[in-house]
Order: structure tokens, then sequence, then C-alpha cells
């Protein structure tokens, strides 16, 4: 069985495989992004804005098109893989329209010259490894600021995502981007750290799993390489004794099986002031029971299956494992029969610190609520996790809850809201959540050279 392949998480239908390179392969992409940077970077920020203005443009164009793929291979139900498709085109308008003032030579104190400014350029060719839950979104962050920038991109996608892979490629090359400025490359882990090695590459960039980051910066340590992590997430999600339950609930309920719960963002940990507790706890699990999992093809269908059936299997572990040890099961908790990876949407209390639920990021559609007895309580719990992604507060007195999310150990702090992703804002964690940042002018300025330039006046 190949590598890359193509199986439908709804029927575990295996519909199409494909090759990885080979070693002659890898050199010849290297070449390739290497001679296109060369090129690539003599073209003007405004030249290279108009292309990522084509992008954003073919994006909506072929929304449908490329919905259906990402439903195909890794079950987002079709209005949700739509959204995401929104999402990259507003990524690639962001940095067509505000690229180039960023990129903008940045004027300092002269201190003695008669000029002193910082000059933002390109430095080469980046590795991005990319994840499967957003095959478009995860690329699209990484690839408009580093396209804009000057640098040219070899990009590994998720094994299970092979053919969105091959239509960002498509999209962004019939858009105007050269096919040696990015390169579509189905590596295996080794050929990555290759890649990761070779004089060439300059920086990579990860989203995926603690394991792969730890593996991907070791080996881009002893090469002394940029590397930026977006890695796990257990966020809290904090509702103090003054909200409207009503609302939170709902915004939990809908936050937390979005995408099947595959995000690393999404509200993992709910941590409920106890006057409320009980009342949240019910209208959540009422809510969470009327969610059927379906076919992510079928319009309507809110919950998918999962990626695959390991993941579906390995989620069903840590759920066992928590009820093994006394959980309570408020909905859900099950696999459903049938060949495709569906785990029914689940709600659990009573998680104690023994219980790989407590530590572990539970990557599906998995509700965890805790009750606490205090602010000071449920501000211990949340940054209790070795994960620091984002985390979100809900309250009616909307500065109260800011005082409590500025407590929060966290990358990306909400009041009132969680997990919102636009393009002019910062994303990234802290924490074993990984380091960096993407998107906004963050993302722009990660691989880039801030070279120092001053003129002083002829001796």
């Amino acid at each position: 069985m190949s590598l890359y392949t193509t199986t439908n998480p709804a029927t575990g239908e295996t519909l199409k495989e494909f090759d990885t390179l080979d070693d002659a392969g890898v050199q010849d992409a290297l070449a390739t992004a290497q001679k296109g940077f060369e090129s690539w970077r003599e073209k003007s920020v405004e030249e290279r804005a108009d292309v990522l203005r084509a992008v954003a443009k073919a994006y909506d164009e072929r929304a449908d098109e490329l919905a259906r793929q990402v439903a195909t291979e890794m079950g987002k139900p079709l209005n949700q893989a739509t959204g995401e498709l929104k999402l990259c085109s507003m990524i690639y308008s962001y940095y067509a329209e505000h690229g180039p003032e960023l990129l903008a030579d940045q004027p300092l104190d002269r201190m003695g010259a008669e000029t002193t400014l910082v000059r933002r350029s390109p430095v080469g060719v980046l590795l991005g490894i990319m994840p499967w839950n957003f095959p478009h979104y995860q690329v699209a962050r990484f690839a408009a600021p580093n396209l804009l920038a000057g640098n040219t991109i070899l990009l590994k996608h998720a094994p299970i995502c092979a053919g969105s892979a091959e239509l960002i490629a498509d999209v962004l090359h019939t858009s105007g981007v050269p096919k040696d400025a990015y390169v579509n490359v189905f590596l295996t882990n080794e050929q990555a750290s290759d890649v990761i090695a070779d004089p060439r590459v300059q920086g990579v960039s990860l989203t995926g799993s603690e394991r792969a980051g730890a593996a991907v910066a070791e080996v881009a340590g002893k090469n002394l390489k940029k590397v930026v992590l977006e890695l796990g997430g257990s966020d809290p999600f904090i509702v103090l004794d003054d909200a409207d339950v009503d609302g939170v609930v709902k915004a939990a309920a809908m936050g937390r099986m979005m995408n099947c719960g595959q995000a690393c963002n999404a509200p993992k940990r709910m941590i409920v002031a106890d006057a409320i507790y009980d009342e949240f706890v019910e209208k959540l699990t009422a809510s969470v029971s009327g969610m059927s999992t379906g076919d992510p093809l079928e319009e309507g269908t809110l919950v998918g299956p999962l990626s695959s059936k390991s993941a579906a299997d390995g989620l069903m572990e840590q759920i066992q494992n928590a009820i093994d040890e006394g959980a309570t099961v408020r909905a859900g908790g099950k696999a459903v029969d049938g060949p495709g990876a569906f785990v029914e949407p689940t709600v659990l209390t009573d998680i104690t610190p023994d219980m790989r639920a407590f530590s572990e990021e539970l990557f599906g559609p998995v509700a965890v609520v805790y009750k606490a007895g205090s602010v000071d309580e449920a501000v211990e719990l949340a940054n209790t996790s070795s994960y620091g992604l984002s985390g979100s507060v809900w309250s009616s007195d909307a500065d109260a809850a800011q005082s409590v999310a500025e407590r929060l150990d966290v990358g990306m702090s909400y009041v009132n809201e969680h997990g919102t992703t636009l393009p002019g804002l910062p994303f990234g964690g802290v924490k074993r959540s990984g380091f960096g940042r993407e998107l906004g002018p963050w993302g722009l300025d990660e691989f880039v050279n801030k070279k120092l330039v001053r003129v002083s006046a002829a001796k």
C-alpha cells in the first residue's frame, strides 16, 4: 500500500494511491525550488501581490470542486469545507492588499548615520509540512506570506490529503505562481529530514503533532535552520457564573464538534462555575446528543467521520480509558458500527488527573466538562495543561472576563468567543503547543532577512 493514499473515511473505500518521490526526484525538487528562488525573488512585491490576488479569485471560483475533494479524503462536511476555502481566499487577499506595505523599508532613528533602516528580503527555499485537518487553510497561512516575501516553497502535505495537495498546486500554478516557486512533494519522513538538512533549504514550518514537531525541530536544530511549529492544543473554555448558559452552550457545542472535533484550537476542556455547572452539563448533553453523524457529502451533515479508522480507534482508546477509570458518559461514548471512521459526539464529566483524557489532547468529537469552585480554581485548572494554544472566558461582564483571560498561559485568548481565525490576527501558542506565529504581519516576518542598512556620510 502506498504511503500517500486517498481513502474515504465515511466508507473505508480506498480511491487512489500516489507515488512518493525517489531520491533523484527529491534532488530535482530541491534544484527546481532553488532555481525558482533566483527568479521569483526578482519580481517586485507588487507583481507577487497581483499573483496572490489571482489565487484568491481562483479559490472563490473553484470552491465547490475543492470542497468535495476535502470531504472525500478527510471527512469534513461540505459546508464546513466551503468555509475553509473562503478563509483561504481571505488570506491570499489580505497579503495581496497589505503585504507590500508590511514589507516596506522600516526607518529607524538615524543614531549618527545619514539613514538607518531595516529592509526585509526573502531568505530562500522553505519546506512546509502540513496536516490533514484543514488541508487548504494550513497551507494558505504558510504559503501566502512567504510567496509574497519572495521565498519559494517545497510543500509536503499529509499522506491522506494527496488529492488536495495536487489541487492546491494546480490552483497556485494556474493563477500565476511559477511551478518552480511552489513545488508539491510527496516525501517519506526520512526524505523530509534530508530535505531539512539540505543547505538549499533555509527554514521549515510544521503544523502537526508534538511528536512530529519534536522530530522536525531536532533535525532543524542540528542544521541551524529556522523552524516554526504549530502543534497540539487542549484549549480551556471557562464559563463564569453570570454567563448566559443557553448562548454559551450553543457556542461550546458548535465549537467543539466542528470538523468532527479535529481542530487544534477547538474548546476541548470546558471549565464551568459550580453555580451553573449542572444546568450547563444538562443543556450541553442535550445539544450534543442531537448531533448525528453522517456522510460529509450530504447537505446538512454537521458531524462527519474522523479522518481515518486509525484516528477513530485511537480516540476510542482514550474514551474507554476514561470510562474504565470512572468518568461519567453524559452523551455518546461509542464508535458507530460500520466501515466508516465514525465516533458518536460525546460529553464526558468526572475526569481525574489519572485518566489519559486529563492530560492528552482528545482530537475528535469529545467535550470534557469540569466544575470549578472559584475563578482561581478555574484558572489553575486551565493552566495545568502542558499545552498553551488558546483559551476563552465567557461572562456577561466582559471586563471581568478579560481580567481572567489575561491570566491564561496561552498564545491566543478570547472573551465571549473562541478560536476566531482571521488573516490579520496572529496564530500560534506557547508551551508544548509550539512557537512562532502565522498570519498577519507576524507570519510575514518569520522567514525574512530583517537586514539593517545604515548609510553614513563620507569621511
